[in-house]
């Protein structure tokens, strides 16, 4: 004889027994998501979960796997990583074979179906933007080259914009029952998103033109949208570390063709640049490439302003260096633009630390013997105006 406890455990009635049973397969079959479940984002690199993290806001649970410090080209695949793919309801990576020496493994272990490609879940954030350096054709022989074209397509801020429309789409299909949620927060960072581009593009307007040495090809984006000038690149061959042979090719070419300042990663072995830099006397400058990369680049925002903030601060220091003092004053004004306060603190910043050059604005000169000491963010820097004269009474920088 059936007992009452036994009935309603099972749902006694048809509509409970039917209720009870629909729900369970969707589960099973992994077509429906409780609703107070957080979406589960695997993220490859650093700006592709911070990216989510805005779109996602409170509604999704963010993992990223590598950080600014690691070169994502090389990453082991953990244990971790593993679990983390396994639970793992949307994966954003780059793509264009950025990943290719561990992602593939990891999906193989992971065996999640749902991030598998071709299914929903999978996302590469190259699928949506144009493009730079295809190779006419592939030879193992001129280093690591990607059939796709260069995948470093973070370092252009007009890509962002454009992967974070597709996201958004892809969180909504996903889990539709918070797609106005996704949809309120894209409208929402893409209009940030917008305002701060017409800054930084006003910022670095003196920066075009500028002749840089790289060195990897981590910047083909970043010279594309600032109009910047490569001359030369410390690695022979594209992921062929610099040999002492062709860094003194390097330092030749540059009496033909000068260079202002030359960049790298933060995972990049610093020695090469250092190198160059005291040799050709140009600042060697570390620049953020993703989240994470330097104090100051704790966001998607920030990233974009402390890199400009070091571009242009290197430049600065070199024009000071040469005599070239008719571009300072620009660079000065763009190093200042949108910080409040007409820049008050940053320009004693400066002016404290150098004598004043040909020009008489006070930049700093270059110590090319190590990377160039740079400023804190524009965000992190304070300053005290006194309301009475109107005179700075000097920065307060953070540490």
């Amino acid at each position: 004889m059936t007992t009452d406890k036994h009935r309603r455990w099972v749902g006694y009635s048809a509509a409970g027994r039917h209720r009870i049973t629909v729900v369970a397969v969707a589960l099973l079959l992994g077509l429906a998501r409780p609703t107070a479940a957080k979406v589960e984002v695997f993220a490859c690199e650093p700006e592709w979960g911070a990216l989510a993290q805005e779109l996602g806001g409170d509604d999704v649970a963010v993992f990223t796997a590598t950080t600014a410090e690691q070169d994502p080209h090389h990453v082991q695949a953990r244990p971790r990583l593993i679990a983390k793919m396994r639970r793992a309801d949307l994966l954003v990576c780059t793509g264009a074979e950025l990943e290719v020496g561990w992602l593939p493994l990891l999906l193989r272990q992971g065996n999640n179906p749902h991030i598998q490609q071709g299914q929903p879940g999978y996302f590469l954030a190259a699928d949506y933007v144009e493009m730079l350096e295809k190779p006419e054709h592939l030879d193992r022989a001129e280093g690591d080259v990607h059939p796709g074209g260069n995948p470093h397509i973070q370092t252009d801020p007009r890509n962002i914009a454009k992967v974070a429309d597709a996201v958004a789409d892809r969180l909504a299909a996903l889990d539709p029952g918070r797609a106005e949620a996704y949809g309120d927060r894209h409208a929402d960072f893409a209009r940030r998103w917008q305002e701060a581009l017409q800054r930084w593009q006003a910022r670095a307007e003196p920066l075009r033109g500028t002749p840089i040495v790289v060195h990897h090809t981590s910047w083909v984006y970043l010279e594309h949208w600032l109009g910047l000038v490569r001359v030369a690149s410390l690695e022979p061959k594209p992921g062929v570390p610099p040999s002492a042979a062709h860094l003194a090719e390097v330092l030749t070419g540059l009496a033909v063709h000068p260079a202002r300042l030359v960049i790298r990663t933060p995972y990049a072995d610093p020695r090469p640049s250092a190198w160059l830099a005291e040799r050709a006397s140009i600042p060697a400058v570390v620049l953020p490439f993703t989240v994470g990369g330097t104090p100051a680049a704790t966001d998607l925002f920030t990233l974009f302003d402390d890199t400009l903030t070091r571009l242009l601060v290197a430049v600065a220091r070199h024009e000071s260096a040469t005599g070239a003092g008719a571009r300072a004053p620009a660079m000065i004004g763009a190093f200042t633009t949108g910080m409040g306060d007409g820049g008050c603190g940053v320009r004693e910043w400066l002016a404290a630390r150098q004598p004043a050059n040909r020009s008489g604005l006070s930049i700093l000169s270059p110590i090319p013997q190590s990377p160039i000491p740079i400023p804190p963010s524009p965000l992190r820097l304070a300053s005290r105006r006194d309301a009475g004269s109107g005179a700075c009474s000097g920065p307060e920088v953070a540490q």
